[in-house]
């Protein structure tokens, strides 16, 4: 197996277990049961995933032919349940099941992790890579899961609210692809280098509180 293939697992890996446990926290808090909670780390985990695969025409999707993310999901989530209840038993009369700040680094190393996937898997998918299309899978891919996971539990999306969400997904993509199609670096490097800029630009969006323009509504 090449280096390049298992920095790829890895990426894979990392994005998967990090949205797991935001499923779950959410799921937790809106009071889900196991079966809630399992059900929602799994769309979050796997649904950018699967998106991306069906626009690419992979058929099946990547997550039913290696079952092993189905897997990580299904345990992280588990553990999670485990580890929250025994938390809560514990709890202080204000107890949060899942800290603000733990579900947005789940969220952020899930949503780096899964964009520069997203990316490479569209910089393989066409003899000639087109940018959009390396970028457009990332964000797919990066946001996706979220999306359905927000859905799911009845909430405004994360990535139309919070701290520039898509939009360090997008930078990053495109980071990623045009360090590929320029051949500036190796394919591990520009992963690395997506991956750190998507983080970054979260942290500091969080941060200084940065946010995309939007309509206030007037009082």
């Amino acid at each position: 197996m090449s280096f390049d293939f298992t920095f790829i697992e890895i990426m894979d890996m990392i994005g998967t277990i990090a949205f797991a446990l935001s499923g779950a926290a959410v799921a937790a808090r809106k009071g889900m049961d196991i079966f809630g909670i399992n059900i929602l780390a799994l769309v979050t985990a796997t649904g950018g995933g699967v998106i991306r695969d069906i626009i690419v025409g992979m058929n099946p999707p990547l997550s039913f032919q290696n079952p092993i993310y189905l897997v990580a999901s299904l345990i992280t989530a588990n553990i999670a349940f485990i580890i929250m209840n025994l938390r809560k038993g514990k709890a202080e009369d204000h107890f949060v099941v899942v800290p603000e700040r733990a579900l947005f680094w789940f969220d952020t190393v899930g949503l780096a992790a899964f964009t520069v996937d997203g990316a490479i898997v569209g910089y393989n998918s066409q003899t000639v890579a087109h940018l959009f299309l390396i970028v457009f899978l990332g964000v797919v891919t990066g946001v996706g899961g979220g999306v359905l996971r927000d859905m799911m539990a009845c909430e405004m999306p994360y990535v139309f609210v919070k701290h520039v969400y898509a939009f360090a997904s997008v930078l990053g993509g495109i980071l990623t692809g045009s360090l590929l199609i320029m051949e500036l670096t190796s394919k591990n490097v520009a992963i690395a280098a997506g991956f750190a800029l998507t983080i970054l630009i979260r942290v500091l969006a969080a941060h200084f509180r940065w946010n995309l323009p939007r309509i206030e509504e007037r009082k």
